[in-house]
């Protein structure tokens, strides 16, 4: 397991439009995801240890946010043969074992990470109605122990575009298991 951390992305930049499909098959675009205050948009997979300890956070972040406004998508990117457990059956069960009831969607290309600059699972980042970068970095300052979390930044970033407040200039880089480039 080697830790990498998200790139970053200036605050305000505009977020690269998409158009993937879920596992079964049914297509999603970009434009058509945003709530009225915005869009979470978390790469993220399966297998990563990182990205497991965190999902049942981003569960319920999107299901406390999406009456607020905001409306969460997650995308795969790690379909490689070599991590079997995220391909799109591994999705499927991920989504009914978490009660996950926003898009769960496959980046099979790898384009749209790309397009990102996403580099680890989790990497969340935070998008206004206008599709403006509001926040890039880590979900909270414990990954491996949600009681020991000090710190939540997405939470707080949510709250705060929820409410039209600035975005906090001070954001930490997101940190899990590089998504599995297949070059």
């Amino acid at each position: 397991m080697t830790l990498v951390y998200s790139q970053d992305m200036p605050i305000g930049s505009k977020m690269p439009s998409f158009r993937l499909k879920d596992p079964d098959n049914r297509a999603f675009e970009s434009g058509d995801l945003f709530g009225g205050k915005g869009l979470l948009v978390v790469f993220t997979c399966n297998h990563c240890p990182y990205a497991n300890a965190q999902w049942p956070r981003l569960v319920a972040l999107a299901e406390e946010f999406k009456p607020r406004g905001i409306h969460t998508v997650a995308i795969n990117s790690n379909i490689h043969p070599d991590y079997p457990e995220d391909a799109p059956a591994g999705m499927k069960s991920k989504m009914a074992e978490l009660h996950i009831d926003f898009p769960y969607l496959v980046d099979d290309t790898q384009e749209v990470a790309r397009l990102f600059a996403a580099q680890c699972t989790p990497d969340p980042y935070l998008f206004d109605k206008e599709g403006h970068l509001f926040y890039h970095g880590r979900i909270d300052d414990n990954w491996k122990n949600e009681k020991e979390v000090t710190r939540r930044e997405l939470r707080d970033a949510m709250d705060r575009l929820v409410r039209g407040v600035a975005p906090q200039a001070d954001q930490h880089p997101s940190m899990g298991c590089s998504i599995k480039w297949r070059r």
